[in-house]
């Protein structure tokens, strides 16, 4: 299965997914989208939209906008996750003339305390939170709780002679685990001259050993003020270089394990994220891009279209009581472009987000939903016949 090459450089590429100032109300995105379609040389009315969104009732609102600005519902490109069904291509290009599909994974967001991962569902009786969205919340719980217990399960103490031990459960130290939170020890283990651990004592749970100079280097300005004797938990000073995950994952591509097989490398850097839900939807809306722009250059189907596929993240601002929809943002992450000859070309996030918001709001082109559902009540009923089917 495609897996983006995200390790020790994982930070770099959360920060440059930029979200200050990137951020576009979708009733203020949807219409500037279409635009950009024309500007791409796209035919108003040959358009055939398509969406890779998560299931979740919270990307419906997105979905009108799209249709109504568009004119025609949005092919679905989606699983859940907001995954990019690739298998679709063939089916989709054959629906239109021009091509756009638009990937995000979304993340829910409460303002009234600023949390990343929840969204008011107000369809329920009390009108409670929950995760949003829950398939990325249900793919992290098993590592926040792994990581947990190490962050619980790690102690670090200075001795008589100030120098810093580390305890660490034994159930730790099992490297050859087939799934859990394993440890790099050599990055906090003493090593003696004979590739050792310098072990000071074992315990019931545990073992202590002298940590490791590397460890104590980055720790020195955290380290020196602890009185000797004192105890504490490792917590966030685990940070992500000191650590990997290992589980069993469906290797299908596009199958039930898609979503976490995407996010299993960079997850020591989600679960210290302070908001792991956010960072887990910024990558894999980096990797979908670029694992599907690849497999759109390979399809017979969309050869000689003009097409646009881009690729962002779905902020779902959690409604109040007396609101149907969210107030979704979008934040553009990259776009891939094809000519009918061909040609092709890559816009990335700041050339992306300046070519939208040089287009207009305004599209005369986009259709009035109540007027149109007006004139289908209003036409004559079409009798669907089947006589010839009783004949056979």
């Amino acid at each position: 299965m495609y897996s983006s090459s995200l390790t020790s450089s994982t930070q770099t590429t959360l920060n440059d997914f930029k979200l200050d100032g990137m951020m576009i109300r979708y009733s203020q995105f949807v219409p500037r989208l279409y635009n950009f379609c024309l500007s791409q040389g796209m035919e108003p009315g040959k358009i055939m939209p398509s969406r890779a969104f998560c299931s979740d009732e919270s990307q419906g609102f997105p979905i009108i906008l799209l249709a109504k600005q568009f004119g025609a519902f949005p092919f679905n490109h989606g699983m859940v996750g907001g995954i990019v069904s690739t298998g679709r291509h063939g089916p989709h290009a054959s629906h239109g003339e021009d091509l756009m599909i638009i990937q995000a994974t979304h993340v829910g967001y409460e303002p009234e305390n600023q949390e990343f991962g929840i969204y008011r569902r107000i369809q329920t009786n009390d009108c409670h939170h929950s995760s949003n969205c829950g398939k990325i919340a249900g793919t992290l719980k098993w590592y926040l709780d792994e990581y947990k217990f190490a962050c619980e399960n790690i102690y670090l103490e200075k001795d008589s002679h100030g120098q810093l031990q580390i305890s660490i459960n034994n159930l730790l130290l099992h490297k050859e685990r087939e799934e859990g939170l394993i440890l790099d020890l050599d990055k906090l283990i003493a090593i003696d001259l004979n590739g050792n651990a310098q072990l000071i004592r074992s315990l019931s749970t545990a073992r202590c050993f002298k940590a490791s100079p590397a460890f104590l280097k980055n720790l020195k300005s955290v380290v020196d003020n602890w009185p000797n004797g004192k105890k504490i938990e490792i917590g966030d000073l685990l940070t992500p270089e000191l650590f990997k995950f290992r589980r069993q994952i469906n290797d299908e591509v596009e199958g039930p394990g898609h979503l976490e097989k995407n996010l299993i490398e960079p997850m020591p850097w989600i679960v210290t994220h302070p908001a792991p839900t956010l960072a887990s939807a910024q990558i894999l809306t980096q990797i979908e891009f670029d694992r599907t722009y690849r497999t759109i250059i390979n399809e017979s189907g969309y050869k000689n279209h003009n097409l646009i596929f881009i690729s962002g993240l779905n902020i779902d601002i959690s409604p109040r009581n007396d609101q149907i929809f969210p107030l979704t943002k979008f934040v553009p992450w990259a776009a891939f472009i094809q000519k009918t000859d061909g040609s092709h070309s890559i816009l990335e996030q700041q050339e992306l987000y300046d070519a939208l918001m040089e287009l207009e709001v305004h599209n005369e082109k986009q259709i009035n939903l109540e007027h149109e559902i007006q004139i289908m009540e209003e036409t004559d009923e079409v009798q669907i016949s089947y006589d010839f089917l009783l004949n056979r």
